[in-house]
């Protein structure tokens, strides 16, 4: 008998053909039995009663996602907290994370649902903005904490210090703070590396520089990050996973490490980072 025996189902939102995968996702695993628990854009056709994203993880063994990279990471900052893992379904543009096709769901299902997947663990990230002295509430991230200016044609100032220790004063349009699992978006588009998700380690990309030998550098994941804004600037802004922001002004800082939660994806077997790369990022094309 399978592990998972409460399945939540979570969809993107604004997408006609991510229901009709919602509709044949939900009859499948209703003919093997299994109860469903969707949130309220899956819900309408399901036939079955909605349940919040923030109030899916305890009824849930298994998360399923239909969407894109998005839609799992808002997934993943419920999950990860109730060690609910998660299997996306690709109705997206990307697909780095939701790596199982609608065109063969079923059968990857299967092979899921029969204990066969690959389960992986990512590192998360926890962000506790102080503004104006007074913390506030910490939130999670699965790709990177970006802090930037709300004036893109305007350089922020900012400092950072990690473990305490003060490493630079920084002109830059801002700064991404960014897992092994984000170094494959923001941070890579702001030129930095890409590492590998099996290693526990924080990236920080500054975001176009004003000095051309301010360059990404690699921490350890146990290390505590922090970023103060220059206190003559009224225009910051923090954003987790580029969809919880909150404002920052002069004085404001930001206290960033890895979260004690992880986030746990089960891939179908036969799962290749390295294919993933290739696939997506186009890489060897033209080469015999």
């Amino acid at each position: 008998m399978s592990e998972f025996r409460h399945i939540g189902i979570i969809a993107k939102r604004d997408d006609a053909a991510v229901l009709t995968t919602v509709e044949r996702l939900a009859r499948y695993l209703l003919e093997r039995g299994l109860l469903i628990y969707p949130d309220p854009v899956a819900a309408p056709v399901t036939e079955a009663t909605p349940v919040s994203r923030a109030e899916m993880g305890p009824h849930c063994d298994l998360c399923i996602v239909v969407g894109g990279d998005g839609t799992l990471l808002d997934a993943g900052r419920y999950m990860a907290p109730h060690d609910v893992p998660i299997v996306g379904v690709n109705r997206g543009r990307l697909g780095f994370m939701v790596d199982v096709s609608p065109d063969d769901m079923s059968a990857r299902l299967d092979e899921i649902l029969d204990g066969q997947g690959i389960r992986e663990d990512r590192l998360m990230i926890e962000a506790q903005p102080d503004v104006q002295g007074d913390p506030i509430k910490r939130f999670l991230a699965l790709n990177d904490v970006v802090v930037r200016n709300r004036a893109f044609a305007r350089l922020l100032e900012f400092d950072t210090r990690i473990n305490g220790e003060f490493v630079t004063r920084h002109r830059a349009d801002g700064i991404v703070i960014s897992t092994p699992t984000g170094s494959t978006a923001y941070a890579l588009s702001s030129g930095g590396p890409i590492v590998h998700t099996g290693i526990d380690a924080l990236t920080l990309v500054p975001i176009c520089p004003h000095t051309l030998s301010d360059r990404p550098l690699v921490i350890n994941a146990n290390s505590e990050l922090e970023v103060v804004v220059h206190g003559d600037n009224t225009e910051a802004l923090v954003t987790w996973d580029g969809q919880v922001s909150h404002p920052l002004a002069g004085g404001d800082r930001i206290r960033i490490r890895a979260s004690d939660k992880r986030m746990t994806l089960i891939h179908p077997p036969g799962y290749d980072y390295f294919h993933i790369l290739r696939s997506k990022l186009h890489w060897g094309r033209g080469q015999a």
